[in-house]
């Protein structure tokens, strides 16, 4: 049986099941060049439909989640979800309307759902579905953050395990608490929209000048470059407490958001962003730790925006209770659609786990329609490379950075060794040049690692199980620093992809550069100019390579090379 789930709002995607096994999911940026595209997934729902030579009149079963108020409004008013689109993303003058916008939204996200939305999402879905040319099916909706739970749950491999949600918001609740065993995921307790963690980083992200649902990131990244000072000193420390598995807020948001900007006008921007990751630090790992002394399990699957934070994963990880952690690598709302398809196969077929060895989910492009479009392109010469890792590496090892493009696309917001550019993680001066010409990213942040996995533990301190999609930070061995001079932060610590045998070619390419430089590991950072969404098809590629004036690209079996570069 197939069951096709849909995301329609902020980071809008689909994916596709079918019995026990994920056959597609992939995000709507991708095919409209929008990051994090809001708009309804057509593009991701045709894309998986044709992976896997279906049509829409197959499919009986649809799931989507979210019908609070606010996403039910968005849907029956496209154009205002339009326009709040670029405001978030800043493609317009901040509106003289901006405070009562902010009020409205805290008005409309904390309704949660009421028993009209369901039917009124659901009928504006089915007909666009009805367009696409689906017939026979049937809607389905899921609850928020149920879905966050069921991409945790469902792809962690544990069989028995503490399953913890935490986001901005969504369908009145910002986190939950479940329990996973003997295949049964049933839900503990939920923690109340007003007592966000996730608004609170969203709104320190604003107030820093950075855009809200998209840079959290970089505060994170800007935290380091503070000077550390203890939590009793930390002006923001009585925002939040925890008790026992709730974590509840001080202030309203609109009374938060007021007292952050009055703090933060007082200092320095990096001194204010420590504050907040310090105060979510603290306050996450007390939230895991009495989680696992509550129920008594060791094991704890995590999904949910704010576990994107990998600083703060970083502490959790280090929590003494904690035996074995795993956070879904599309652990944001664009991963939603992939939960809410997994909770309607549980509830219909009792699906409760799913192979995930690697997150390569997405599109791919065989050679002989990657051949055509470089016919099609001027300015470049190529070639058919039978040893792409070895020739790659060579490159790599002289001090140049290259463009790889393989296999099927990423699934999730990290590149993961098939859309990805790829440099020495030793060389200062390849990382400036990637971040001048290439990125174009802000200063202080950080490009990240990929390494073999048995290389891990001789670069990094505290390695706690095997991290293949970048959900973590490490801190650095003593005397390894200089090794890693090109992807470590400021303040000692990386966010690495350990890989091991689930991605044949990369880890071929990392073996070649151990032989060259003594360790497998590389500069990674994804397949994209700073701002637009990671690379999905050959001309985006080729598209990327004459802009950035990038010369050595590998693009399936093909070497390319830049003429104009």
């Amino acid at each position: 049986m197939y069951v096709l789930g849909l995301w329609d709002g902020h980071d809008a995607g689909a994916a596709l099941l079918e019995d026990n096994r994920i056959v597609f999911a992939s995000n709507e940026e991708r095919y409209t060049k929008r990051k994090l595209e809001i708009k309804f997934p057509y593009n991701s729902i045709m894309a998986a439909l044709s992976y896997a030579n279906l049509k829409p009149s197959e499919i009986e079963a649809v799931a989507f989640p979210t019908a609070e108020f606010a996403k039910t409004a968005s849907r029956l008013l496209p154009y205002q979800q339009e326009v709040y689109y670029r405001f978030r993303r800043r493609k317009m003058l901040r509106p003289r309307t901006d405070s009562l916008r902010r009020f409205m939204k805290t008005i409309q996200t904390n309704v949660g759902v009421l028993p009209t939305f369901v039917p009124l999402s659901k009928a504006v879905i089915a007909g666009h579905l009805r367009n696409m040319g689906f017939e026979n099916f049937k809607l389905h909706y899921v609850d928020h953050h149920a879905s966050h739970a069921a991409t945790a749950a469902f792809t962690s491999g544990f069989d028995k395990a503490l399953v913890l949600t935490l986001d901005g918001l969504g369908d009145g609740l910002s986190g939950s608490v479940s329990t996973f065993a003997k295949g049964k995921l049933r839900r503990e307790h939920a923690i109340r929209a007003r007592n966000s963690l996730g608004i609170f980083y969203e709104q320190v992200t604003n107030i820093v000048g950075m855009r809200e649902l998209e840079d959290e990131g970089k505060v994170m990244a800007m935290a380091a470059y503070s000077y550390p000072f203890p939590f009793e000193e930390n002006r923001l420390r009585d925002f939040f407490r925890v008790e026992g598995v709730d974590i509840i807020a001080k202030y309203s948001h609109l009374r938060q958001y007021d007292l952050l900007s009055r703090i933060s006008w007082s200092m320095p921007r990096e001194q204010f962003a420590y504050m907040a990751q310090q105060l979510l630090e603290r306050t996450l790992s007390e939230f895991v730790g009495n989680a696992i002394d509550e129920y008594g399990t060791g094991n704890v699957a995590m999904a949910g925006g704010l576990f994107s934070n990998v600083k703060a994963n970083m502490q959790v990880r280090n929590i003494r209770a904690l035996k074995k952690w795993f956070i879904h690598p599309h652990m944001g709302d664009g991963g939603t659609a992939l939960g809410a398809a997994m909770r309607v196969n549980y509830l219909l077929n009792g699906v409760h786990a799913y192979r995930f060895d690697d997150a390569y989910l997405g599109d791919e492009f065989g050679d002989d329609y990657i051949e055509d479009a470089l016919r099609k392109e001027r300015g470049i010469s190529f070639e058919a490379d039978s040893d792409k890792s070895a020739h790659a590496a060579e490159l790599i090892s002289k001090d140049n950075y290259v463009f790889w493009f393989q296999g099927r696309m990423e699934y999730g917001p990290r590149a993961l060794g098939n859309r990805s550019i790829l440099a020495k993680a030793d060389s200062e001066g390849v990382k400036e040049k990637l971040n001048l010409y290439v990125k174009q990213r802000e200063w202080f942040q950080p490009f990240c690692p990929s390494l073999l996995e048995e290389d891990a533990g001789r670069l990094f301190d505290q390695v706690k199980g095997i991290d293949r999609f970048m959900t973590m930070a490490y801190r650095v061995k003593e005397g390894r620093e200089d090794l890693l001079r090109s992807v470590v932060h400021v303040d000692n610590t990386a966010r690495p992809q350990m890989v091991g045998n689930e991605n044949g070619n990369y880890r071929k390419l990392l073996e070649r550069v151990k032989r060259k430089l003594g360790y497998g590991v590389v500069l990674n950072t994804s397949f994209n100019i700073h701002g637009m969404p990671i690379v999905m098809n050959p001309e985006d590629a080729l598209l990327t390579m004459k802009k950035t004036k990038t010369r050595h690209m590998f693009l399936g079996g093909f070497y390319v090379e830049n003429r104009g570069a």
